[in-house]
C-alpha cells in the first residue's frame, strides 16, 4: 500500500485536502497528533473488469495518507516512512506568493533533514567509539552529508550515494497541488467528499483535479496497478513497477506468497477484446506464469496456491 504524506505551510488548505482525499474532518482527530486516513485510487478500469467478470462490488485500490501537525523536524519525522508527499501552496486570498512559499516549504524540508542527520551522526559518533571502521567510516559519510545539508542544498542534488540507514524526505517523490486559482479548489472537493462518487461527478467539469494529482503521485512512486476478480468482488491492488507474479501473491495475502504454485494472467486489453475469461482462455491469451513473472500494468491476475 502507498503510503502518503501531506505537507504545507500554516493556512495553504494542506488539512483541507486531507478531507478532501480521505472523507474524514480531521478537526474529529487529537490535537497536535497526526490525521491518518484513507483514500481510493481511481481507476476507470475497475468497474470494467467487475462487469465482464460478473463481480459483485469493485474495490479500489487505496492509499493511506498522513497529515502532520505542522513543519517543525519532530513531527515532520513522521513522514519518514512515507513513500512520497503532496505538498500543498496556497493560491488564494491576499500576498498569493507560490514561489516564495515552495522555496520556504522545501527549505523546511531541508532544515528536517539536516536535523534527522545529525542526531544520526550524534548517535554514530559515539558507536564510533568502538573502533570498528565500519562505523567510522559512516561517520565520515554523514559529516559530509551535513556539510551538502548546510549549504542549503536538498539531499535530492547529493552528488554521491547516501548512507543506506537514512531516511530523507528531500529525495521522496513530490507531487504540488496548487490549492485556489490555476489549480484545485479543495474546500469544494472537502464539501464534496462527502457525497456519493456519482453525485460529486455531477460537480466537477471532467476528472476531479485531485485524481490528476494522486495519478501524478503514483507514476513518480514507480507503482502500476493489477486486479484480481471472481464473482464477489473485483478487486485493484497496487504493486512496484518490475515486481514479479511472488510479490503480488504476497501483496494481497502471505499465505498466496508462500505456497505459490502458478498464476493465471490476462492483460486488461485481452480481457476487454475477449468479453469473458473463458473466451479469453479459448482465444489462448490467458497465460500461465510462474513465480518470476514481471507483472505488468492491469493484469488480471489469478493466482492458485497450496498451504
Amino acid at each position: 500500500m502507498l503510503e502518503v504524506g501531506l505537507v504545507g505551510l500554516v493556512g495553504s488548505g494542506k488539512s483541507t485536502l486531507f478531507k478532501a482525499l480521505t472523507g474524514v474532518d480531521p478537526s474529529a482527530g487529537e490535537y497536535g497528533k497526526p490525521h491518518v486516513g484513507m483514500a481510493s485510487i481511481p481507476d476507470e478500469r475497475l468497474p470494467v473488469v467487475a462487469r465482464i467478470v460478473g463481480s459483485g462490488e469493485a474495490t479500489p485500490a487505496t492509499i493511506r495518507v498522513t497529515d502532520p501537525p505542522g513543519l517543525s523536524p519532530a513531527v515532520l519525522g513522521e513522514l519518514r516512512q512515507a513513500d512520497a508527499l503532496l505538498a500543498v501552496t496556497r493560491a488564494f486570498g491576499t500576498d498569493v506568493d507560490r514561489a516564495r512559499d515552495e522555496e520556504t516549504l522545501n527549505l523546511e524540508l531541508v532544515v528536517a533533514d539536516r536535523d534527522h542527520v545529525e542526531r544520526r551522526l550524534e548517535r554514530v559518533r559515539t558507536q564510533a567509539k568502538s573502533g570498528d571502521p565500519q562505523v567510522k567510516q559512516e561517520v565520515a559519510d554523514l559529516e559530509r552529508v551535513l556539510a551538502h545539508l548546510e549549504q542549503g542544498s536538498s539531499l535530492a542534488d547529493y552528488p554521491d550515494e547516501l548512507p543506506p540507514e537514512l531516511e530523507p524526505l528531500t529525495t521522496k517523490p513530490l507531487v504540488r497541488v496548487v490549492n485556489g486559482e490555476g489549480g484545485v479548489d479543495l474546500s469544494l472537493e472537502a464539501e464534496l467528499a462527502d457525497l456519493p462518487a456519482d453525485e460529486a461527478a455531477a460537480f466537477r467539469d471532467g476528472p476531479s483535479a485531485l485524481e490528476t494529482a494522486i495519478g501524478a503521485l503514483f507514476d513518480q512512486a514507480g507503482l502500476l496497478t493489477f486486479f484480481t476478480a471472481n464473482e464477489k468482488e473485483a478487486r485493484a491492488w497496487t504493486l512496484k513497477t518490475g515486481s514479479s507474479a511472488l510479490d503480488a501473491a504476497g501483496s494481497i495475502h502471505t499465505d498466496m506468497a508462500r505456497g505459490f504454485i502458478r498464476c493465471e494472467v490476462i492483460a486488461y486489453e485481452d480481457l476487454v477484446d475477449a468479453g469473458s475469461r473463458a473466451e479469453a482462455a479459448r482465444r489462448g491469451v490467458q497465460r500461465l506464469e510462474g513465480k518470476t513473472y514481471t507483472v505488468a500494468d492491469g493484469d488480471l491476475l489469478n493466482v492458485r496456491f497450496n498451504v
